[in-house]
């Protein structure tokens, strides 16, 4: 008896709020200014908005722009001899793939990368 009360207990579905527990959405970003070459970049803050506010700010140049920002993800940018290109990925190394793969150039390097946790 004592055994299938064992076995009941451990079959039994896990209780609705253990559900909400899951990981929680934290934010990165990355912000560049191409004429000076100015890289800001931000991750593990609570909101988009934050993120984004914080790469400018370490950016440090009023012309900066965010290229990329996400959430519980990676970003990269990417440049060769024209425009920067931007990308997210689950992993770093996806992240800068896809960015390189958009500039399309064999002269195309990362200029930067960030994750979040």
């Amino acid at each position: 008896m004592l055994v299938s009360a064992a076995l009941v207990a451990v079959a039994a579905p896990a209780p609705a709020h253990a559900a909400k527990q899951a990981k929680k959405a934290v934010h990165g970003a990355i912000a560049y200014e191409p004429t000076r070459r100015a890289l800001g970049y931000s991750y593990d803050l609570k909101s988009a908005r934050e993120a984004k506010i914080a790469a400018l700010r370490q950016c440090g140049d009023p012309a900066c722009v965010v290229l990329v920002s996400f959430s519980n993800a990676c970003g990269a940018i990417a440049r060769g001899p024209g425009k920067p290109f931007a990308a997210t990925g689950a992993t770093r190394a996806e992240a800068q793939a896809k960015a390189l793969r958009r500039c399309g150039n064999e002269a195309c390097q990362v200029l930067a990368w960030t994750c979040t946790k």
